[in-house]
Parts: structure tokens; sequence; C-alpha cells
């Protein structure tokens, strides 16, 4: 806790006494992408009582993918996507801090994709990236041909341009393919979506271009639990169940801020709350703009729709956009490309390298 008048450091969060316990029953931890602060966060349980975190630098960072099967994670940037290898041999032997972490996760792979827009991006088969393209109005994929491959855009948007014509912006993979999309209205001009934003949010059917549900507010984040599609409405600060036969929404929980960004892991859901911009054109009307003011993660444990506990932000972060659980993983590390860090570790089938810092210019790799 911060005494009276004690400046608070960067990335301050207070948080209800059930989160590091949480965590650790769980036996995972949290990473949030916040292009405002421009990190990537990790949220781990220091004990039973308290959390740490460990904030990233990244351009703009966005939507989170992880391939748990390849333990890969990758991370959709301003003007790329950057694709990181975990490697628990190079954490444990972390030259800044031995032993202290469970997984390290290292760049490995970055697709210079141009400025995009990219919001949601999701692993399909074989290790095959697909995003969505709000710029573009479109679902893509990604590969060291193009800056991007079109995989589907809506059959109401006639042309692909630069226009950010509907707001595409979420996505759920099923069977390793595209199968739901989000957008902010069915337009067809320029960022059309901008005059009814709280009124004219869509589910589509990426397979047969079908309207699922019309009338979202603001629709994110749209993910399949449970074999069901839910969505977050940021406009209300909802979060909705929608039956895909009927297009009929039920809201599961409301809470008093704008939603973006969430996960689900075994039976607790964690939901990204970000701060209203209050001189935004497009989110300072919104019904709710005065009660938004705060940014962090609510936790609810799904089945009952109760919430298990709150982190809240005191300082640093006011907006998140995605959210996502690492299972399995107490205490992971990332590096980013921005600093020389991640230079000094080598991965190779067999085994791991990390550089001994030399006097002279040259390094000598240590084989751990």
């Amino acid at each position: 806790m911060n005494k009276p008048n004690e400046a608070l450091a960067p990335f301050s969060c207070q948080y209800t006494p059930q989160i590091p316990e949480l965590l650790i029953r769980l036996q995972c931890s949290i990473a949030l992408s916040t292009y405002q602060a421009g990190k990537l966060v990790f949220i781990s349980a220091k004990d039973e009582n308290a959390l740490i975190q460990l904030p990233r630098t990244f351009q703009k960072p966005m939507g989170i993918a992880e391939d748990e099967k390849k333990d890969k994670i990758a991370l959709a940037c301003k003007d790329e996507i950057v694709v990181f290898a975990n490697s628990k041999n190079l954490a444990a032997y972390y030259p800044k801090s031995p032993n202290k972490y469970d997984a390290l996760y290292m760049p490995r792979v970055t697709y210079h994709t141009g400025n995009l827009d990219l919001h949601d991006l999701r692993f399909g088969e074989n290790g095959q990236l697909f995003a969505v393209n709000t710029l573009f109005s479109c679902i893509i994929s990604i590969d060291d041909n193009y800056n991007f491959t079109p995989y589907w855009k809506p059959n109401f948007i006639d042309k692909l341009v630069s226009e950010d014509r509907c707001h595409l912006n979420g996505m759920i993979v099923k069977d390793k393919k595209p199968k739901y999309a989000t957008a902010f209205n069915t337009g067809n001009s320029f960022q059309s979506w901008r005059e009814t934003i709280t009124e004219t949010g869509v589910l589509i059917d990426v397979e047969s271009n079908e309207i699922i549900a019309k009338g979202l507010a603001m629709p994110h984040s749209p993910r399949l639990f449970y074999n069901d599609v839910y969505v977050l409405l940021s406009a209300t600060g909802e979060l909705v169940k929608i039956d895909i036969n009927t297009g009929q929404k039920e809201s599961i929980l409301k809470l008093n801020g704008f939603v973006r960004g969430m996960d689900l892991y075994k039976d607790y859901l964690f939901i990204g709350l970000s701060k209203l911009r209050k001189n935004s054109s497009t989110f300072g009307k919104l019904p709710f703009a005065e009660m938004a003011n705060e940014a962090g993660i609510v936790v609810v444990h799904l089945p009952t729709a109760s919430i298990a506990g709150k982190i809240t932000y005191l300082t640093s972060l006011d907006e998140i956009y995605d959210v996502h659980i690492l299972a399995n993983k107490q205490r992971p590390n990332v590096l980013n490309t921005i600093t020389n860090d991640y230079k000094a570790g080598l991965m190779i089938p067999q085994t791991t390298f990390w550089a001994k810092p030399k006097p002279s210019n040259n390094n000598k790799m240590l084989n751990k």
C-alpha cells in the first residue's frame, strides 16, 4: 500500500484479496495488451497475498494469440505481428533473474504487415495466423509473401480499401478456421460506423455470410465458451450470450464500464475494463461515459455470473484491448525486440545458450 501523498509507481494497481490466491489455485497468469500505454503486461501471483506485474514495451499492441500445442504466442502491433516461442530452459538461466521465471517468450518471427489497424489475432491450423484487418474491413491470413492475404470480407463490403468502413474488430476461430466476426455496422463507406455507434453492431457467420445478430452496442471480443458464443457490448458494459440459431441475446452480466478483451479459464472469465476518453467524439457520448472511470480486470465465475474479484489500475494504464490467460504459467516473462536483451539468448532443438558478457565486443556463448 502507498502512504498518504506518496507518489504512485507506474502501473500501480489495487486488487481484491481473492485475486492472488485464485491465480495460484488456477496455476495461470494474465496477459493484457494496452495500446494506449504501449505495453504487453503479464500479471502473476507473487504469493497468496500479492500480485506482481511485468510490463513490456511494444508499439500499439492489440490482439494476443496463443498456440498452446507449440507453446507460442503472437502479438499484433502497430505495423507488425511478432511471434514468440517459450523456452523454460532460457527462463531458468535468464541472466537478470535466474530461477525466477517458469516461462520466457523469445521473439522468433516478425511479420511486417504495415499499419492495418489489426485487432483480434488467432492461430489456425499448423501455426497459420489469422487477423482482423480493421482498416480494410476484412479477415486476413499472414505469411511471408505479402503484407496480408485477404481471407474473407463481409458481403456488404464491395471492395478492399483502407477506409475502416464497418469497424470489423472481433473474430472467433473454430476448428482452426475463422467462424464468426463482429463489426460495428454493415456500412460500405468511409467510417460509416461512427454515425450510430451504439445501435448497429452485428455478429456475422463467416462461412455463410449470414448476419446472426443485429442491434449490438459496440460488440467486441467474441468468444466461444462451452460451445456458446459470448460477446462484450462495450457501449452498455454487458456480457451477453448469443443464440446462433435465433440471434437472440441473453444478458449475463452488466458492468459499469467499457468492456473489451476477455478470456475464460476453468469457469473463471477475465474481462478487461477501460476508462472512456471524455474528449472522444466516439466514446464521450456513450450513456455511461461518466461512470466508465476505471481500467483493470474483472474476474467473473461464469457458471454463477458472480464477480470473484477485481484488479483496478491507479496509474499509467487507461485502456485495455485484449485479455488472455496463460495456462500453467505462474511467472512468465517476455522479451521484445526494442532492446538487445533477446539477442543474448539462443534456442536450438537440443539446448539453449545465454551470452556471457565480456569486456570486449565478443561474447562467449554459454551452454545452458
